[in-house]
């Protein structure tokens, strides 16, 4: 009840959500980076763990979801001491409301539609327009991931789709004759090999999926 303007533009609710947002996927992001580190064998003795850990269940694969659930059962014991001892209450760094300027607040305060000076509305238009320039840009980013995906099987490029497909085909060969644990024993110590066995240059799939073609080049 106390957010009935949620649905006006704010600056500062945007780089809370924002924030809120990012760490929510903090969590993600660390487990990304820990690996890549696993994967430079940074730590050679994590590393050589994760490996063991790995084939262990590879082998058994039956104790993945036991061991995904006994992960989440020790982080939750663990994090107990730092449990919450006091109910929520407003938290002006979560809201970026420590740090927001005069114009930004009287930006959120005001009514709709504008009554300021049209200089002023203006300047607010054209701050608004490079925030939202900004997220075009990733909208953008992001539909070009989903068009060269699509872009696989839409014959477009006959090229790329040839080699897709028969690549395709060979994968569904192999992959029938090959038992599973096989195929994801070496899938595994293929990514986390040596660096002393790893080329600079980007590898040939992530090279062949970039120079699959998107719909940028048919817009306006």
């Amino acid at each position: 009840m106390s957010d009935a303007n949620a649905h006006l533009w704010s600056m500062r609710r945007s780089k809370a959500n924002f924030l809120r947002l990012t760490s929510v996927f903090s969590g993600l992001f660390e487990v990304g980076k820990w690996f890549g580190e696993v994967c430079k064998w940074k730590n050679p003795m994590t590393t050589v763990l994760v490996h063991f850990l790995f084939v262990m269940l590879v082998c058994f694969p039956e104790l993945i979801l036991s061991t995904v659930f006994l992960y989440m059962f020790l982080i939750g014991v663990w994090k107990y001491r730092y449990r919450p001892r006091y109910p929520p209450h407003m938290d002006t760094s979560l809201s970026c409301a420590d740090a927001v300027s005069p114009d930004e607040l009287d930006e959120e305060f005001e009514s709709f539609p504008a009554s300021r000076s049209s200089d002023l509305v203006r300047m607010r238009y054209d701050r608004l327009r490079s925030v939202a320039g900004r997220v075009q840009s990733v909208v953008s980013d992001i539909a070009n991931q989903g068009e060269r995906f699509q872009a696989l099987l839409s014959w477009r490029d006959p090229r790329a789709t040839t080699i897709f497909v028969i690549f395709c085909l060979a994968a569904a060969i192999v992959l029938y004759v090959t038992p599973f644990q096989v195929f994801a024993l070496i899938a595994g110590f293929y990514f986390m090999r040596h660096p002393r066995f790893c080329h600079k240059i980007p590898a040939a799939p992530i090279n062949f999926f970039r120079r699959l073609p998107a719909r940028t080049d048919s817009m306006l």
